[in-house]
């Protein structure tokens, strides 16, 4: 009886603390913008942690540069047909093809093998959502991480077809699960999971057989389901980001982030970093001799991220800043004091689409995963994959 009490009340502890110790650990998530290349859920998702609350990057950079290059290909092909302006109204709503059936399996380029991989539906959505959501989140933040998963490789899987990409040796997408990039296999996610993967995978299969046949559609296709790992408490247009807009990828209330543990954050770096950061990407840069007054912030938009910098006499983006400087959003101040300019951050990522700390925290305040994803996907509608194609 005590040993059965004894067991019970660790695996009570193991529930309680692993989940605050996510909430208030890891690096970063989603996004080729990247913070750094190889800790624990950085941006490029070289070692992602589902127990570190910042979920894996490769996937979303994927998504932005699919986002990119569809934009790219689609004004490209437009420019002949319409005007600048109803070209650049197509570049993020994609290809015109539709689903005529439900996609059983994704062909799926391992980067480090090099071998296209077939992987079935089910595999794929149960290992993006355990690569790239901490498995210690709410099940209905989880669900709604796994139909933004399933809409993602829909979405890529249309664009590939419509526009190949040669690189992908025919795959619908690339990812690589041993660097837990994009996804991650059943093997992988019990290394990762240790004492905890019967847990943690229960919870997330549940999670994703609950959703599987679900997929988000903006005038009858997938939509570009972008997500981040915070936002500074209201996310971000993608215009801001990428140039490129959707009518569902606009500014909504995120509340949720403002309360998580590393919500703010600083980053250091001495002058002299900076100094040779900035003359590596501008060689000709010009730089004051007040150090205080290299820097000047133009612009910002109304969820804060900056839209225009100075640094010495040339002018840049806060996101060419973030990925210059490494820091984990555009949403900074800057302050010089000692020989050291320090970087106060808020938020994780880009900022754009789906927030997995927002999503979280509106799923522990009782939040259905349909009203998260209709809360930061607006205009959309949540559909069986059954109905792509049919649906109005």
């Amino acid at each position: 009886m005590k040993e059965s009490l004894g067991l019970a009340l660790l695996l009570l502890a193991a529930l309680i603390l692993i989940p605050l110790l996510a909430i208030g650990g890891g690096t970063e998530l989603l996004n080729p913008f990247k913070a750094t290349s190889s800790t624990a859920v950085s941006e490029k998702g070289s070692a992602s942690s589902s127990l570190a609350a910042d979920p894996n990057a490769d996937a979303q950079a994927q998504l932005e540069a699919m986002l990119a290059e569809h934009a790219s290909s689609q004004a490209v092909s437009s420019s002949s047909e319409a005007s600048s302006q109803a070209a650049s109204s197509e570049q993020v709503e994609g290809s015109s093809e539709k689903a005529s059936a439900v996609v059983k399996a994704f062909k799926i380029l391992n980067l480090s093998t090099g071998k296209v991989e077939t992987v079935s539906r089910r595999d794929y959505i149960i290992g993006a959502v355990a690569c790239e959501m901490p498995a210690s989140f709410n099940t209905e933040a989880l669900k709604a991480q796994a139909v933004a998963a399933h809409t993602y490789a829909l979405r890529r899987r249309l664009n590939q077809q419509a526009s190949p990409d040669e690189s992908l040796k025919d795959a619908d997408f690339s990812a690589d699960p041993s660097k837990l990039q994009g996804y991650i296999t059943e093997d992988t996610a019990r290394e990762r999971f240790g004492d905890t993967f019967d847990v943690y995978w229960n919870k997330i299969t549940k999670a994703c057989d609950e959703v599987l046949e679900k997929v988000l559609i903006y005038e009858n296709q997938p939509i570009v389901a972008a997500y981040h790992s915070m936002s500074a408490g209201k996310t971000e247009d993608a215009k801001t980001v990428w140039e490129s807009g959707a009518p569902y990828l606009v500014p909504v209330e995120s509340f949720g982030d403002t309360l998580a543990k590393n919500y703010e954050a600083k980053t250091e770096l001495k002058a002299t970093e900076v100094q040779s950061l900035l003359k590596k990407q501008y060689p000709d840069i010009i730089l004051s001799s007040t150090k205080s007054k290299w820097f000047k912030i133009i612009s910002c938009t109304d969820s804060g991220t900056i839209t225009e910098l100075t640094a010495g006499d040339i002018s840049m983006t806060g996101q060419e800043a973030r990925s210059l400087f490494s820091l984990r959003s555009a949403n900074f101040t800057i302050a010089y004091a000692n020989s050291v300019f320090t970087f106060t951050t808020l938020g994780y990522g880009h900022g754009v689409g789906m927030s997995q700390y927002g999503a979280d925290y509106m799923a522990r305040q009782g939040s259905t995963y349909e009203e998260i994803l209709a809360h930061y996907y607006p205009k959309t509608v949540l559909i069986n994959e059954s109905e792509l194609g049919t649906a109005e």
